[in-house]
């Protein structure tokens, strides 16, 4: 029975005997093409120190043997380690791993105004992923700011794919030039209070100017709204 690929995850050359033992068990010989030699990884220089609780090792090659470790620190169990790689597709990556949890304390003798704990990334994104849980942030005062030239950059997006609930005792927004609300459903504003609203000019545009056009116009608003 032929063997599923992922389960070949090495790029080390098969001699010309495997590979025909292979052609006739039902494996695909154009396989080991894909992982030819010249890409493998050779580091004959490889320090490791360690026991049967961890260890720690110096040059080692991962087992795809496409990539290089300078450094890398493991336990007996094997998805826990820190990876400081050197070349290949992660060259200067950092990468730690770990089944349980992944915490850093700092800032026990800084005051409260200094900045304490620093994410730069020079270039590129910066991901944080909850696959299965919650993202919070907490503080004392959470700012959020976005820094950029031209329509494309600058922005801060707010997307779910159900609701999105704020609760304060002030909501203040200030729009520079322009704003809209907008929903296909049922829009509300209600003040228990005193409801204020000003304007320069105040028009209410409503589906009565659809089909003739009010003395005030409309129309040519209402049909804006309403394109699919």
């Amino acid at each position: 029975m032929p063997t599923s690929r992922n389960t070949k995850n090495t790029r080390v050359p098969r001699s010309p005997r495997d590979r025909d033992i292979l052609a006739r068990a039902g494996n695909d010989p154009r396989y080991d093409a894909q992982n030819p030699s010249d890409t493998a990884k050779q580091n004959y220089t490889v320090l490791r120190y360690g026991n049967d609780h961890g260890s720690i090792s110096f040059g080692a090659i991962h087992q795809q043997a496409d990539v290089t470790a300078a450094v890398k620190i493991e336990t007996a169990d094997a998805r826990h380690k820190i990876l400081l790689d050197k070349d290949g597709d992660r060259k200067g990556w950092t990468s730690s791993l770990s089944p349980g949890n992944f915490q850093v304390e700092c800032g026990s003798d800084r005051k409260e105004e200094d900045d304490t704990l620093m994410l730069n990334a020079k270039n590129g994104n910066i991901l944080i992923v909850a696959s299965n849980g919650k993202i919070r942030l907490q503080g004392t005062d959470i700012e959020l700011i976005a820094v950029g030239e031209g329509g494309s950059k600058g922005n801060i997006r707010l997307k779910a794919t159900e609701n999105i609930e704020t609760d304060s005792k002030k909501l203040l927004m200030n729009a520079k030039v322009n704003y809209k609300l907008a929903t296909p459903g049922t829009g509300e504003i209600i003040s228990n209070g005193v409801l204020k609203m000003y304007g320069s000019v105040i028009r209410g545009v409503t589906d009565a100017c659809a089909k003739k056009d009010s003395k005030f116009g409309g129309q040519n608003y209402q049909q804006k709204q309403n394109q699919v």
